[in-house]
């Protein structure tokens, strides 16, 4: 079954549901935006981000990698995870071609022809609004202007990266501390565990538990939007999240010769950015990219519902577990991914 794109609830509750009756279960395909991101009932948002962030959870032996990585690279002090979206397909989605050979273009323009929909794109357009991702150079640029120097530890989740080395070597030498999830080790177990989604899956909880996280590109990309979603669901964790279109005449100077107060004007853009802090989402911010405050209790809430747990929360559930135990005789198991992120960080 085929539901309209950013459906309306009850679209879910009148044509959904009568196929469900009719059938038993249904299957609904596509999955993304099916269901529209402005809802009116708060209710409704808190049950997205229950299924985001507590419902939904990796197997076991994903999250025991993740914190294996994790923990080795903690143990060395702080780093910061950087979501490198370099590869052929976003490229081509994007249309910034034009700092590629003749010879990787054409690669670039078959694949766009044969996955999207024709459309004349002029890469000095779409560079100058901002459309085109960030490539690693001008993310190792922006992170020295920042104040990082090479000593930092970068996590680096990514495909593999379209051009090949030459994009690379310019990041390289500027944080020479870069790792992935083949790098950290054992070598031989990480290889063996991390092909295809699985390796994905690593990434997306070293980004979630890393003390920074920095995506190169934000929309449309769901694995950098959930984290951002993520990270600010567990606690307002640090994110920095480059202006692209802000930075984009820094950069195109700078190409051209001007290269006076560089850095400066970039602490000047980065620095206005909300770094991972709460702030009122506004179009075209996604709910999962930014899901306050629907998704947050509040100290004085009208609504008992929308209350911040009390303070002796700990107790109020332990007595909860004893008057379940008395009801319902047997031992009681409980299990959320969560609690081991919280031991993490």
């Amino acid at each position: 079954m085929r539901p309209p794109r950013d459906a309306p609830p009850s679209w879910y509750k009148t044509e959904a549901l009568e196929k469900m009756k009719e059938h038993g279960v249904i299957y609904l395909t596509p999955f993304s935006h099916r269901l529209a991101e402005e809802i009116d009932d708060p209710e409704f948002q808190r049950l997205r981000c229950r299924v985001n962030y507590h419902a939904l959870r990796f197997k076991p032996h994903i999250m025991k990698l993740s914190h294996a990585i994790v923990r080795k690279l903690r143990a060395q002090g702080h780093f910061m995870s950087i979501h490198l979206r370099f590869e052929m397909d976003m490229l081509a989605f994007a249309g910034c071609l034009k700092i590629f050979t003749p010879e990787e273009q054409q690669i670039l323009k078959k694949y766009r022809q044969e996955n999207f929909a024709e459309k004349e794109l002029e890469y000095d357009t779409r560079r100058a609004m901002g459309k085109c991702p960030l490539t690693p150079k001008e993310v190792g640029l922006i992170l020295r202007s920042m104040g990082f120097d090479n000593s930092t530890r970068i996590y680096l989740a990514a495909g593999e990266l379209f051009g090949g080395d030459r994009f690379m070597k310019p990041l390289r030498t500027l944080f020479p501390r870069l790792e992935n999830h083949s790098s950290v080790g054992p070598v031989e177990k990480l290889e063996e565990n991390t092909q295809g989604l699985v390796g994905s899956a690593v990434d997306y909880m070293v980004c979630l538990l890393s003390d920074i996280f920095m995506p190169t590109y934000d929309g449309p990309s769901n694995f950098a939007n959930n984290i951002l979603g993520h990270r600010l669901y567990y606690g307002f964790r640090t994110i920095i999240l480059p202006d692209r279109k802000a930075l984009a005449p820094v950069f195109i100077d700078r190409e051209n010769g001007l290269t006076a107060g560089f850095e400066e004007r970039v602490r000047r853009v980065m620095f206005n950015t909300k770094f991972g802090g709460p702030h009122k989402r506004i179009r075209p911010e996604s709910f999962y990219t930014n899901s306050w405050p629907e998704c947050f209790c509040q100290m004085s809430a009208r609504d008992p519902a929308d209350q911040c747990p009390p303070e002796n929360v700990l107790e109020v559930l332990d007595g909860r577990l004893q008057r379940e135990e008395g009801e319902f005789p047997g031992p009681v198991k409980t299990s959320n991914w969560t609690d081991t992120i919280v031991e993490e960080i």
